[in-house]
């Protein structure tokens, strides 16, 4: 073990992931994120879902079942096997983070687009993020056990909750500020839908040229689990709400919400807590990559998903 943890360090001391600066400017973004998430809430979006508990229920157990099960799955039977020793075990907790995390803001603005429930996706992206207090540190224990990480690889519970934390005030803050005056609300929230659409073209144009030798390196594995670990989220919570016979938005909503985890809160837990790790590269690693393609996965299911709802749309005068 210590002689792995040492190559994996070597490895990952070949690339920088961001400087102090470009630190500051991602938490900014992030806090900029949750603050418009906020402001994009009101009570009556969660007393809409709240009548119809039982898509937030699957939408619960999509997040916190299907996610971390999933990338637990893709480590154990894609990672594992295929991949170099060197820095696998951070990239492998990298991967656990990131299918741990709640779903994303990101997962909203697909859901309108694929004529989603966007009252539904929005009470789940706040619902699961409160229960990554939790659900989070809970899933990240019980699968670094299974996998047998050493203790230095592990997420320390209260440093995670301190992180998520500080992104929910941000929230709360928002729903007041909406409360107060509708029209700053609405302003706000169309600020941090900006921020959301700029995270990643950010995220790429720091990280990607800087670490191009890495990406390169990066072996196929890493990017099955990284782009599968969105894909058979999504396909696991869709056809599970379609066999619980849920209306098709909610379905639709349910398997973006599912799939679309929030990256910018994996990357700023990796951040907080492993800042001085000789393996932050590594453990960032599937996080930037999902980060990376989830968009374009997105887009594809969503046209997919807007394809499916324009057909069934054409029938319906047939049936009358």
């Amino acid at each position: 073990m210590n002689s792995l943890m040492i190559r994996a360090a070597e490895t990952a001391n070949q690339a920088t992931v961001v400087n102090e600066f470009e630190q500051t400017l991602l938490r900014v973004f992030i806090l900029i994120i949750m603050f418009g998430l906020g402001a994009g809430l009101t009570l009556k979006d969660f007393t809409l879902a709240l009548r119809r508990p039982w898509g937030l229920a699957v939408g619960w157990v999509a997040q916190f079942g299907i996610m971390p099960l999933t990338s637990y799955f893709l480590i154990v039977a894609v990672l594992l096997p295929f991949s170099p020793p060197e820095g696998v075990l951070f990239i492998a907790l990298g991967a656990l983070i990131m299918g741990s995390v709640p779903a994303g803001t990101t997962s909203n603005l697909f859901t309108y687009f694929s004529k989603g429930n966007v009252a539904l996706s929005v009470t789940m992206t706040v619902n699961s993020t409160l229960w990554a207090f939790i659900m989070t540190p809970l899933a990240l224990w019980a699968y670094s056990n299974l996998l047998g990480l050493d203790e230095s690889l592990s997420v320390p519970p209260g440093e995670l909750a301190t992180v998520i934390v500080g992104l929910i005030i941000p929230v709360g803050i928002g729903m007041l500020i909406r409360r107060l005056s509708a029209n700053i609300g609405s302003l706000i929230e169309l600020i941090g839908s900006v921020f959301g659409l700029l995270f990643i073209p950010f995220l790429i144009a720091v990280w990607v040229p800087r670490n191009w030798q890495l990406l390169l390196d990066t072996k196929w594995p890493t990017y099955v689990v990284a782009i599968g670990l969105g894909a058979v989220g999504m396909l696991a919570a869709y056809y599970m709400s379609k066999l619980l016979r849920l209306h098709p938005a909610n379905a639709r909503t349910i398997a973006l919400e599912a799939g679309i985890n929030n990256g910018p809160l994996a990357i700023a837990v990796i951040v907080a807590v492993y800042i001085d790790s000789p393996g932050l590269d590594q453990i960032l690693l599937v996080p930037a990559l999902y980060s990376l393609f989830i968009v374009l996965l997105s887009t594809v299911v969503t046209l997919f998903f807007r394809r499916a709802n324009l057909a069934a749309e054409q029938k319906i005068p047939n049936l009358l």
